[in-house]
């Protein structure tokens, strides 16, 4: 049984080596060599080799576009850590027999396309879509209001799509905070907000980096999102790269630009990686 066993191990591992090379590793090696080559109008990318296209990173146009991204992204990203960490807060205190539930709901969207629902965020934020109407009812508003094509319904559709990746880390890690560190906190004469920021969080904080990079990273890529909502008037990087491939047929370039996102990418999973340890190392201390 041992025999099998090991077998069976060893046939499970080589196929998931197999898939992250053949699916992961290969295609990023073949962006990465596409993205040092030359435009070509028939086939797309051609020799010589060139840093060109890495150098147009800089361009101050395209720097504006990942510096809006990367604005756009971290709004998105905060605003999804103030609704959420109170929401995983809750989810961990309730009746151990309600989680299940509520957990079902926050991974229930995903059983839907993204792109299905963003069309449906397009009719609720529309001129005479349900928000305008209901906020008109109500009297708040005397006119519609156009939300549609700003920046505003992007960060709205971010959030709407990316809530999830949030709550879940942050309930895990809240999850697990051990309730006698809180009453020897009140114990010792710490009040509400002191245990708070001086023992919950600190003890979260793995979660928040956690959701906060999820969130983050995939913000930038969704370039549908803008696509619909921002009506092609609000760019992320994402749309940069569609452009790129899809019509201007710049294929080296688009692929300078993702490798460029993936080294971003890289850079804030290290930082992530770097404050959890430096947490941890923390919490064993004292």
């Amino acid at each position: 049984m041992k025999i099998i066993n090991n077998k069976f191990q060893k046939i499970t591992v080589a196929i998931i080596f197999s898939w992250l090379i053949f699916f992961v590793l290969i295609p990023n090696l073949l962006v990465l060599a596409v993205s040092f080559l030359t435009r070509d109008g028939s086939n797309f990318y051609a020799f010589p080799i060139t840093i060109e296209n890495y150098t147009n990173l800089f361009n101050p146009l395209y720097a504006q576009v990942v510096w809006n991204s990367l604005f756009m992204s971290c709004i998105a990203t905060v605003i999804c850590l103030i609704i959420g960490y109170p929401f995983a807060f809750m989810i961990s205190k309730i009746h151990p027999k309600y989680r299940p539930l509520l957990l079902f709901l926050v991974v229930l969207p995903f059983w839907t396309n993204s792109l299905i629902r963003i069309y449906g965020m397009k009719i609720f934020l529309g001129v005479k879509g349900v928000l305008n109407t209901m906020l008109m009812d109500i009297g708040i508003l005397s006119e519609p209001i156009r939300i549609l094509n700003t920046e505003v319904a992007v960060i709205i559709g971010l959030v709407y799509l990316l809530l999830p990746f949030m709550i879940l880390p942050l309930y895990s890690a809240i999850e697990k905070l051990d309730g006698r560190l809180l009453e020897a906190a009140k114990d010792l004469g710490a009040n509400a907000f002191q245990r708070f920021f001086r023992v919950i969080l600190p003890l979260t904080m793995p979660g928040i980096i956690a959701g906060c990079l999820l969130v983050l990273l995939p913000a930038m890529g969704m370039f549908y999102v803008a696509d619909l909502l921002g009506g092609a008037k609000v760019l992320l990087v994402g749309n940069v790269i569609k452009s790129e491939f899809l019509i201007s047929r710049n294929w080296p370039f688009g692929s300078a630009i993702s490798i460029g996102l993936t080294i971003l990418m890289a850079l804030l999973i290290f930082v992530y990686y770097r404050a959890n340890k430096l947490l941890n190392k923390k919490v064993e201390l004292e």
